[in-house]
């Protein structure tokens, strides 16, 4: 297969008729088009797809709620139609079966090779209740044998989980990391001098920036003091307006860069459909526009999708596409360790791509592994 665009985002930067060629499932070559292909050349811009590592749900489906192979697959083609080609469907703080049946369906998942399924993220449920946000205090607990092994499991793909490094031991980290589980710090009330000892012990990435962590002030950096001012962490931030100021996302991507920065949409079941209430444990989760909240007003993740993400960090935060594209694509898959595999157009790399309308931004084509995929009609937003 060949795919001939006029705008083409290329690991090296844009590059203007190019033709990209893909064998099965991977790039083989992008070079400059000749005369017979500039007749098929189509208008856009051709970028990598998007790898999203905090999916808590789609399509109307939770994932806490449907730990099943037909939820993953529902959640995945929910986010799809937005350019997610990547993710790592997240279980939010719930006990030990429900962390176990997740792992089983991921498992599922990779052994049928599913394109979009590149592991799983365990969002706690090692957290700090002064922090726990939407997370049931309840559940949230110090790990067990049984929580640690799932989270080893070497059957699922690329593990993420994010913990708060003030209730788990350093050494804990190390052995975690030792297991290729990429640690993130969130949901923490710890001081700089935790959170720094955690990225000492091997711990990588901050979840939300910003969100349910503690400040960073002028004497006491914080959580966030510490990952604005480490230059080889990444962090995830949550571009949707509601999460974080646009001030603050704006100055953040300047400290830690495009190369360390990734956006996230912390999605909820309502991405890709018209559900507006989801029940949520012993609460109600519900839409008002394009913001989630329980009844007393706790934001609970967002109904963001990637391309709105990718949007809303061009035009309103006033970066390059170029750049947003790097957050949105080969940032979080340096993160999760898959940066030779996904994330840019180059040879070798899965043929994920989007071909975006350069008017607009929407998406007018979708390549999934190779293969063009014909998605359902959506409103623009």
């Amino acid at each position: 297969m060949k795919i001939t665009a006029k705008k083409v985002l290329t690991s090296a930067g844009w590059a203007e008729k190019q033709t990209v060629e893909v064998n099965k499932q991977h790039i083989v070559s992008i070079r400059q088009a000749n005369d017979d292909e500039l007749n098929q050349c189509l208008d856009g811009y051709l970028i990598p797809g998007f790898f999203d590592t905090q999916v808590n749900g789609g399509g109307g489906i939770l994932f806490n709620a449907t730990t099943s192979y037909e939820g993953i697959c529902q959640m995945a083609d929910a986010h799809l139609q937005y350019g997610t080609t990547s993710m790592l469907p997240t279980i939010i703080t719930d006990n030990a079966d429900v962390m176990a049946k997740a792992a089983d369906a991921i498992s599922a998942c990779i052994a049928q090779q599913h394109p979009q399924i590149a592991g799983v993220h365990f969002e706690g449920p090692f957290l700090s209740v002064a922090k726990k946000g939407v997370h049931s205090a309840e559940l949230i607990r110090p790990p067990s044998d049984r929580e640690l092994a799932i989270l080893c499991r070497k059957d699922i793909g690329r593990v993420l989980t994010t913990l708060a490094p003030e209730h788990t031991d350093a050494g804990l980290i190390r052995e975690l990391v030792s297991e290729n589980v990429v640690v993130a710090l969130g949901h923490t009330n710890a001081s700089y001098e935790q959170a720094r000892a955690a990225l000492d012990a091997g711990a990588s990435g901050f979840t939300h920036l910003y969100n349910a962590m503690s400040a960073m002030t002028s004497r006491a950096p914080g959580v966030v003091g510490a990952a604005l001012s480490d230059e080889d962490s990444f962090c995830g931030l949550i571009v949707d307006h509601h999460h974080v100021h646009p001030a603050s996302a704006r100055a953040a991507i300047r400290a830690k860069s495009a190369g360390r920065m990734m956006l996230v949409t912390d999605a909820m079941a309502h991405v890709g459909s018209s559900l507006t209430r989801m029940p949520f444990f012993d609460r109600e989760i519900m839409r008002s526009g394009d913001k989630l909240t329980t009844a007393d007003g706790t934001l609970a993740g967002s109904c963001l999708d990637m391309l709105g993400a990718v949007i809303n960090t061009h035009r309103d935060l006033g970066f390059t596409l170029e750049q947003a594209v790097m957050m949105a694509a080969a940032t979080p898959a340096a993160f999760m360790g898959l940066a030779q595999q996904q994330g840019s157009l180059a040879p070798g790399q899965q043929a994920s791509m989007l071909l975006l309308d350069s008017a607009s931004l929407q998406i007018r084509q979708t390549w999934l592994a190779g293969k063009a995929v014909n998605l359902p009609r959506r409103s623009e937003s």
